[in-house]
């Protein structure tokens, strides 16, 4: 990596929320007066994870993390390290070696509950007393609140498994996303509905929205375009083989998507999901819903 002044923030960002967001923004305004580069360091899997041995499922992909730091907050690069080398590094290592000597660290932002290093013995504390005598600046950013709720990944995670999108909007500050190339569905929207599908799915290891359909908006060559997409194993269907599916019944477009990389934003959750007497009852549900997702985006 090219040899240059960054200022860096130090987390694992999985939804890059609000909170995140103080660290991000305090990065991007130091890195502008300093002229440095805005920066942020990740990891390539979640350290709860790791540590625990847990399932504990992710509200982004690693490339989402990237996109949300880039776009939302300015982040000019991202470094995505492996968590498995790192944890077993020191903690001083990681400051002096890496931070400072590999990366041309000026300054570090992390948050008062990060810990790094091997058995976690780096903290805040640490990090902000071995930046100060190297001459390298540090801030530590206190937790952020919203209605009284410390905004946090754990928090927000709730939300998404329960559909509250419009609540968990609130928290991360922008939508859920979920970034796929889309493949092969049954046809069954184009011919029954009269609208083009996506059909995305879940990566392994990643959170799975409540089960039902949503407003959401798809984006793709630039632009975005409302949907009304369905998560879950469409009951309805008579060959569905109990797998998830995450289908967009995309409105006021009329193309192909095939293979393409789209991002899906869910803004609203409709309905639950639920089994229909026939294709006919279940196409005439998902007209209504097209018509509250039109109402929902204004259009």
């Amino acid at each position: 990596m090219e040899k240059q002044q960054r200022v860096i923030a130090l987390g694992f960002f999985d939804g890059v929320h609000l909170g995140h967001g103080a660290l991000l923004q305090a990065v991007k305004e130091k890195a502008d007066r300093l002229g440095a580069v805005p920066t942020a360091f990740t990891f390539d899997k979640s350290p709860t994870a790791v540590i625990t041995g847990q399932a504990v499922p992710l509200l982004s992909t690693v490339e989402d993390r990237i996109l949300l730091m880039r776009q939302c907050y300015g982040m000019r690069e991202v470094v995505v390290a492996p968590f498995d080398a790192m944890q077993r590094m020191d903690w001083e290592e990681f400051i002096v070696r890496y931070l400072v000597e590999t990366l041309g660290v000026v300054h570090v932002v992390a948050g008062h509950d990060f810990h790094f290093g091997y058995m976690g013995k780096g903290s805040p504390e640490r990090l902000k007393a071995k930046c100060t005598e190297l001459g390298v600046g540090c801030d530590i950013i206190q937790k952020v609140e919203r209605d009284s709720i410390t905004v946090s990944s754990t928090y927000i995670r709730t939300l998404v498994a329960q559909g509250e999108m419009e609540r968990a909007v609130q928290f991360l500050g922008h939508p859920h996303i979920l970034t796929q190339q889309v493949g092969h569905g049954k046809g069954i929207g184009r011919s029954s509905l009269g609208f083009p599908t996506v059909n995305l799915r879940v990566p392994e290891g990643v959170i799975v929205p409540a089960f039902g359909v949503y407003a959401t908006r798809i984006w793709f060559d630039g632009q975005s375009r409302p949907a009304v997409t369905n998560v879950g194993v469409r009951p309805t269907v008579a060959d569905n083989d109990g797998r998830v599916t995450v289908e967009g019944f995309i409105l006021d477009f009329d193309g192909d998507l095939y293979g393409r990389q789209v991002r899906m934003e869910f803004h609203k959750r409709l309905r639950g999901e639920r089994k229909f007497p026939s294709m006919e009852a279940l196409a005439e549900e998902i007209r209504s819903n097209a018509r509250q997702a039109r109402a929902y985006f204004g259009g």
